[in-house]
């Protein structure tokens, strides 16, 4: 019951802040890891209390178990995670709300798409996706697509 608790908070964590799906993912993926270090204490390859490797390698079911949730853990933090970080860093999405706001171009007002940088008063400074620039906006409202522009791999 113990090696639950870890992936399943873990996984509401990144489950509030991606979605279900992410969530899901990441319950089961921590959980399998999880069980992969429970296995090494039960071969002896780990040393109970401060969990620092002993050497010892026994041989059967349980350590080719362990070896495979190693190179699972490997292959995770070696490959997998950057490349997620990779997508996610050039998807065209931004990082921080894009909001809609009425915007004072010299002429008169017109509403445009925003990129929040910062709220200073009644208003919101943020990046203008159109015009290429930082303006203050005012009278803002959260925007439906949080694209900014065509992901990477579209250009």
């Amino acid at each position: 019951m113990q090696a639950v608790i870890v992936p399943l908070t873990f996984a509401l964590v990144v489950g509030a802040f991606h979605g279900l799906w992410w969530g899901v993912a990441v319950a089961l993926v921590s959980y399998a890891l999880r069980l992969g270090v429970i296995v090494e204490y039960r071969t002896g390859r780990r040393e109970r209390g401060s969990g620092r490797r002993t050497g010892t390698t026994p041989s059967g079911r349980l350590e080719h178990a362990a070896d495979t949730a190693g190179v699972a853990a490997l292959l995770l933090a070696g490959v997998v995670l950057p490349v997620i970080a990779l997508i996610g860093a050039v998807d065209g999405r931004s990082w921080t709300s894009v909001v809609e706001c009425d915007v004072n171009t010299g002429r008169d007002t017109e509403r445009a798409r925003l990129v929040e940088l910062g709220r200073q008063g009644n208003g919101v400074v943020g990046w203008d996706i159109e015009g290429d620039e930082v303006v203050n906006g005012l009278n803002c409202g959260g925007s439906e697509d949080d694209a900014v522009r065509a992901p990477l791999w579209r250009s």
